[in-house]
């Protein structure tokens, strides 16, 4: 009995044994499994610290980004935009009026250079030239070499018009051919360009993509004396090329290059031959100034007409302006309704008659000779070509006199061809 006894305390011995080992072991894994939780528990918490911080850091980069302003965004945005238009300066020995107009277009395009690449382009090898034009770094140097002999058409004309021509057609090739633009604006080396230049020619873009009746955009208003112009937002449509700072799509170039003249190529541009009824948009306010009072036209005009242009200082915001007015199936009715709010004068007195009225005043002219003896009383341009006046619509020339008070000089049938009881 007391062997049983014994033996029964044994194995209660080694049960306890046994069970304090258990516990132990359950302790001991318990506590390595706790250090292990807490460890990812840890970890969980940097993590979440973490994406807490990256989050904080993409809404302040998102602040930032919202927070750019003016030229900062546009380079942003420039960098994955295809150009507006190439800017191809027209240019042949006049080095200090060549670095002028550099300077006045760089000054608006660096902060939108790559919607506007600058070239210049040099008709011969005058040294000084070639040397201001790759002077620049921003621009792209072209040159012309012609070297065949120029023979002129009509006896006494100036080769240089000819060679001028050439050299258009030899550029506008390059550009729209050789590089590939879908649009180019064409300036002369002896121009400055307004503050409003490179926005006004992108809202134009649009119209003369979309508008096949557009042959080309300028600039540029014969008639933009500072005693002529006062409303720098007005734009009109013309039957007259008026070019000095323009915008000619590929298009339209096509169909010109085959055919492009041997001289005097702006004239033939305002020929009914060659514009085929299509129309010009212009500014009543010049976007570009002409200060070449020296080059082939030997000053032709520079006193009277050309010094006194009014280049546009106002930075107007062309992209948010309502432009769908200049639209073919719009204009006319939209012009015609001005002139109908013109009261009409008559007489040999019309020039005290027009500085009574308040208001805008209607005068019609009976033919070229009338227009021209009408135009001189008043000081603006008195020329025609192929049967239409300077800045004309429709037979129509406009001008501010004096006041804000436009001027609408009518010819025999613009009213009917505005759809404009005669009364």
């Amino acid at each position: 009995m007391a062997k049983v006894f014994c033996d029964f305390r044994l194995l209660l011995l080694v049960a306890a044994v046994v069970f304090i080992y258990i516990q132990m072991r359950l302790f001991a894994t318990q506590s390595k499994y706790a250090d292990r939780l807490a460890v990812a528990i840890e970890a969980e918490n940097q993590c979440t610290s973490h994406k807490r911080s990256l989050i904080d850091q993409i809404s302040s980069q998102q602040g930032r980004i919202v927070a750019l302003e003016g030229k900062d965004l546009r380079r942003l945005i420039d960098k994955v935009q295809v150009p507006v238009a190439a800017v191809v300066i027209m240019a042949c020995n006049r080095a200090d009026y060549l670095e002028r107009t550099i300077n006045s277009v760089l000054k608006y395009q660096r902060p939108i250079s790559s919607r506007y690449p600058v070239f210049v382009s040099q008709d011969g090898s005058n040294s000084d030239v070639k040397s201001k034009a790759l002077s620049y770094d921003e621009l792209s140097y072209m040159q012309h070499l012609d070297f065949e002999s120029v023979k002129t058409e009509r006896p006494g004309e100036l080769i240089a018009y000819y060679k001028i021509a050439s050299h258009y057609k030899w550029a506008l090739d390059q550009l729209f051919y050789k590089h590939n633009f879908s649009r180019v604006i064409i300036l002369e080396d002896d121009m400055e360009i307004a503050p409003d230049f490179f926005d006004y020619f992108e809202a134009m873009a649009t119209l003369l993509d979309k508008d096949k009746s557009i042959m080309a955009v300028s600039s540029w208003n014969d008639n933009g004396q500072k005693q002529f112009v006062h409303d720098p937002y007005e734009l009109y449509r013309s039957d007259f090329f008026p070019g000095l700072g323009w915008m000619l799509a590929r298009s339209t170039w096509d169909e010109l290059s085959p055919k492009w003249p041997k001289a005097y190529w702006d004239d033939w541009l305002r020929l009914k031959e060659n514009h085929k009824g299509r129309q010009f948009i212009r500014p009543e306010v010049c976007r570009t100034y002409n200060f070449g009072e020296h080059g082939s036209s030997l000053g032709q005009f520079f006193k009277q007409y050309l010094e006194p242009i009014k280049l546009n200082e106002v930075q107007v915001d062309w992209k948010s302006m309502e432009l769908s007015y200049l639209f073919e199936d719009k204009y006319a009715t939209h012009f015609a309704n001005n002139i109908k709010k013109a009261k009409p004068v008559s007489g040999s007195d019309i020039i005290q008659k027009a500085q009574s009225i308040d208001g805008d005043v209607r005068i019609k002219y009976k033919d070229q000779w009338d227009f021209e003896n009408i135009a001189q009383k008043f000081g603006i341009f008195q020329e025609w070509k192929d049967g239409v006046p300077r800045t004309a619509y429709k037979g129509v020339v406009v001008f501010r006199y004096q006041t804000t008070r436009r001027i609408f000089l009518v010819g025999p049938e613009s009213l009917k061809l505005l759809q404009i009881e005669d009364f």
